[in-house]
Parts: C-alpha cells; sequence; structure tokens
C-alpha cells in the first residue's frame, strides 16, 4: 500500500507518501510546499492544490492520511490553517482518493509511543521506522508520520478484521 502523508500548512505543507510490504516500510517521497508569501490567500490555495494534484499523477497514492487542524495560536492562524487543509482535501478528492483524518496525539501515540511527545521526538522516531538518515523540516516528518500511523491503523484493522 502505498499512503499520501499530509501535514496541512499556511506557510509549509509537509508532503510524505510510504510504501509498505509485508510489514517493510519504504520512504517514496519527503518533501515540503512552501507558499510563497507573494501570493495572496486564493492563490496559496491553488499552489496546494495544483502541487498535490502533480504529487498524486506522478506517485499514484493508493490512500491519504492528513492530519486534523486541533491548535493554532488565534482564530485567524486557524483560519488560514483550515484553508490550507481544506486546499489539500480537495485536490485528494478531485483525484478520488480515500482520505482519512488523524489527530495530531493520535499520530504522537502511534508513532512514539506517547500522544504528548514533541515534534523532534516524532521526527527520530520517523527516521528509525524508515531506516533513514534523512533530515526533513519538521512538516515533513509529521507528513511521513501521519502516512505511518495510517499504515499502522490499517494493519491493526485486518488483523482484528475490520476496516479503517
Amino acid at each position: 500500500m502505498r499512503v499520501l502523508g499530509l501535514d496541512p500548512g499556511s506557510r509549509c505543507m509537509g508532503v510524505g507518501l510510504v510504501e509498505e510490504h509485508n510489514q517493510h516500510l519504504k520512504l517514496v517521497l519527503g518533501k515540503a510546499i512552501y507558499l510563497p508569501t507573494t501570493l495572496d490567500l486564493g492563490q496559496k490555495m491553488g499552489f496546494i492544490f495544483s502541487h498535490l494534484i502533480d504529487i498524486i499523477d506522478q506517485y499514484r497514492p493508493q490512500v491519504v492520511a492528513i492530519e486534523d487542524v486541533f491548535l493554532a495560536k488565534n482564530a485567524r492562524a486557524a483560519l488560514k490553517l483550515g484553508q490550507a487543509r481544506g486546499a489539500a482535501l480537495a485536490a485528494c478528492a478531485w483525484k478520488q482518493l480515500p482520505i482519512f483524518s488523524y489527530e495530531p496525539t493520535k499520530v504522537k501515540q502511534s508513532i512514539v509511543g506517547a500522544g504528548r511527545a514533541d515534534k523532534k521526538q516524532v521526527a527520530f522516531m520517523v527516521q528509525q521506522l524508515l531506516g533513514c538518515k534523512e533530515s526533513w523540516p519538521l512538516d515533513v516528518s509529521d507528513a511521513l508520520a501521519v502516512a505511518i500511523a495510517h499504515l499502522n491503523a490499517a494493519r491493526f484493522c485486518s488483523y482484528v478484521g475490520r476496516k479503517v
């Protein structure tokens, strides 16, 4: 299974593609999409949409795992984050991919074993789980973590005979 993991952001969106074969994880792509500061809000949403469409067309994921919005510094930041998440969801829906949402604490629990782990702990465990030494922006590690968390959930559900 190939999972596209997304960590939405209004300045940077983390993108991670992870593939699993026989319970072995393989890194396919880890990328940060930086939104140009010169664009207005609508153009930024189009930028997110078009970049994700290109990634989906090139890498052909089977499902998408996206992090839920749970905390923002203020209402304005929450609104921008929600709009970025919406643009990402629209791109994935446009390509008719199944989308699964995960709370950040559930992703951290799945990857680190503690729902309140910090981003550096998550990044370290993602490197360990993927068996790689790459150092990415924390948004990319979060995107890879949500993809891995989905694979963990899918594996568990198949083990107990449930659908994800």
